[in-house]
């Protein structure tokens, strides 16, 4: 299976120096000057070190990607303080009420149609490349989200949303599958993505958010693929949390899911749907934050001394589509969210959630009561919901972006 993203044509012009030391002639006097390229390019390798962890083994994806197979006690998480010398926690009790039946093989991500994985005792991460941080507005905030866009019924930021949400509350997870495509992007500072939130705090600087879908997004990755991500933030995406990897936080337990690669195969408009099932939930036990992903494979945790809100449960569960909104050239983005389909267009042609479940105080996986829904622009990406026997609570969202409604 070969891989469809593309890179998309953005030019960097980088000048990296090659001296130690560079010539400035002032009027006053002669004075030797490190060069700011070459402090960035210095700044750039060191960083490079924290994130890209020696490998027993390497990967080669055919979308580009290497996947190194790192000790699991080696990875980036164990660098924070309390986690210092310790190692990956055994899986806990999953929650009651979960369907064990699906079949993990059905999903893929591109790094896996190699044939090749990782050994066990390793966990696979997506190699950070230079070129990666260079794409990044600063180096201090790659693989973050910018601060200050955090509110669930406003655009802060150029950031729009269709999502269905649940709240008043507490919640100790939530369960949803929900079909991948290929979203288009106008812009390498935009993205689209699609994820589960779990929430607590207010929408102010001590938000709290735990985080798991997929997205497309050319600035953090360098090209059009949609990728498996989780995020992670006790500060309103102001300094805490990042992205996956890139910040010690979530701790990997599995050698067969990299986070940050490419999900493969996606849904085709008109054509053969493929989703992926997520769950986040609360170990009863020790209080973490597990995730599992494609209904059988645990990816790993988020220790729960991370958090402030979250330490104790969520008041707000979201499901939906979001994407930033830069208006190239003065005009709404034609950046699609989803399938690029409006929610109207119904099965094999708009993104859906189905089976939507929240998790109890009980560790039972339960139906969702009171489900609410949201489009702050319903013109350019819009959402409708339903329930039957088969998904159970379940909405189409979505749209194309600029269109006539949508100028």
């Amino acid at each position: 299976m070969t891989s469809s993203c593309s890179k998309p044509v953005i030019l960097i012009l980088v000048l990296l120096a090659l001296a130690h030391e560079v010539l400035s002639v002032s009027a006053a006097n002669t004075t030797l000057h490190p060069s700011e390229e070459l402090l960035k390019y210095r700044r750039i390798r060191a960083h490079l070190r924290r994130l890209n962890r020696p490998s027993l083994k390497t990967i080669k994806s055919p979308d580009g990607d290497l996947i190194d197979c790192v000790p699991s006690h080696q990875q980036h998480a164990f660098d924070h303080p309390m986690l210092k010398g310790q190692k990956p926690l055994d899986s806990p009790e999953r929650p009651r009420g979960r369907n064990s039946s699906y079949i993990f093989d059905n999903i893929l991500q591109a790094w896996r149609s190699t044939g090749e994985s990782c050994p066990r005792g390793t966990v696979p991460i997506r190699r950070t490349k230079e070129d990666d941080l260079l794409r990044a507005s600063s180096i201090g905030r790659f693989g973050r989200k910018a601060a200050g866009r955090v509110r669930r019924d406003s655009t802060g930021g150029g950031h729009e949303h269709a999502v269905g949400y649940v709240t008043g509350e507490q919640y100790y997870g939530a369960k949803a599958s929900l079909n991948v495509w290929s979203a288009k992007v106008a812009s390498p500072s935009e993205f689209s993505l699609s994820q589960i939130w779990l929430i607590s705090g207010s929408f102010g600087n001590d938000l709290n958010t735990i985080e798991a879908g997929w997205q497309v997004n050319p600035q953090l990755y360098g090209d059009d693929c949609p990728r498996f991500f989780t995020y992670w933030t006790t500060d309103a995406y102001q300094e805490t949390g990042c992205y996956n990897l890139f910040c010690a936080g979530f701790v990997q337990t599995n050698n067969k899911i990299a986070i940050g690669a490419a999900i493969s195969p996606t849904s085709v408009y008109n054509g053969r749907q493929f989703d992926i099932s997520l769950l986040i939930w609360k170990d009863p036990k020790h209080g973490h934050w597990w995730l599992e992903f494609g209904g059988g494979l645990i990816v790993g945790y988020w220790p729960s001394f991370l958090f402030s809100h979250l330490a104790m449960h969520a008041s707000m569960v979201q499901f939906g589509g979001e994407i930033v909104n830069t208006q190239p050239s003065g005009f709404h983005t034609s950046t699609q969210m989803g399938s690029g389909g409006f929610a109207g267009e119904g099965f094999n042609r708009a993104a859906y959630f189905r089976n939507l479940q929240i998790v109890d105080w009980d560790n039972s996986l339960i139906p969702l009561s009171n489900l609410q829904f949201m489009a702050d622009h319903p013109e350019c990406y819009g959402i409708q919901g339903g329930s039957n026997r088969a998904w159970g609570n379940y909405f189409y969202y979505g749209g194309p972006g600029r269109n006539v409604r949508c100028p």
